[in-house]
């Protein structure tokens, strides 16, 4: 298990699960959060920090950036075009190439607006940056977003800070085995079986926030969810027994003879 590792671009983590830094009480209880996680890739919304600021500590100050690769993303913005600018203002901040895309098409639902996500995507593959899509559940909409040069797949498990855990396995599947790049199953994760769920359905990551960040112990929490990413992980990879209609003994009888 130890070459098992997720390659996003050109970049390789050694952990599966990627974590956000919203909605932590304090910087130092998402700081104990990011360690217990063990992830090495770590979500911020770029624009809603203040890249000007002069003096001031921005929740970047608190992430150490030895140990975790700053994935930036674009929440909140509700247009292709406010989702490229955020991507720009990131790298131009010294933030990297990478980025989480999200183009959200409801206010309410928090659902992606697909059209607006290709369109960015396009865009942004061309200018250079290692694209990271926050997409519906959606076959189709995943070949195209690979098509366009994303570097991998993040549909929901379901709506963003729902926890409501994994709502349509099977779609999951169908986009696992309709794309070659990897697929991160992103939004929607409540606890740690969630996550496991996940990646026994053969998904490369979760990325999750809520269910630490707003945990009545995120550090713990964090910890559980490390724990499930990587037991997913091994029972996938182990495999699975078949699904049977009746009982059928663990200790088989036949070609025992009983002697009186």
């Amino acid at each position: 298990m130890t070459n098992d590792t997720l390659k996003i671009g050109n970049k390789t983590f050694k952990s599966r699960l990627i974590v956000g830094t919203g909605k932590h009480r304090n910087h130092e209880e998402m700081v104990a959060a990011l360690e217990a996680s063990g992830s090495d890739m770590v979500t911020v919304a770029i624009g809603r920090v203040n890249l000007n600021s002069k003096g001031e500590k921005t929740i970047l100050d608190f992430i150490d950036r030895k140990k975790y690769t700053i994935l930036p993303n674009t929440a909140g913005a509700y247009t292709a075009e406010d989702a490229i600018r955020i991507a720009r203002l990131a790298q131009a901040a010294g933030v990297g190439n990478l980025v989480k895309l999200e183009v959200i098409g409801d206010k309410k639902t928090l659902l992606p607006d697909t059209e607006g996500l290709l369109e960015a995507t396009r865009v942004l593959v061309k200018e250079g940056f290692v694209v990271m899509p926050y997409t519906n559940d959606d076959l189709i909409m995943a070949k195209k977003l690979e098509d366009a040069g994303a570097a991998c797949v993040m549909p929901l498990a379901a709506p963003i800070g729902s926890g409501l855990g994994i709502q349509n396995p099977l779609n999951i599947k169908f986009i696992k085995e309709a794309v070659r790049c990897p697929v991160i199953v992103d939004a929607g994760v409540g606890t740690a079986s969630d996550a496991a769920i996940c990646m026994e359905l053969g998904v490369d990551g979760v990325l999750m926030n809520t269910a630490i960040a707003l945990a009545d112990n995120p550090r713990l929490m964090a910890e559980a969810m490390k724990e499930a990413v990587s037991a997913g992980r091994k029972a996938f990879l182990a495999g699975r027994i078949a699904k049977k209609e009746f009982a059928r003994a663990s200790s088989p009888q036949e070609g025992f003879a009983i002697k009186a």
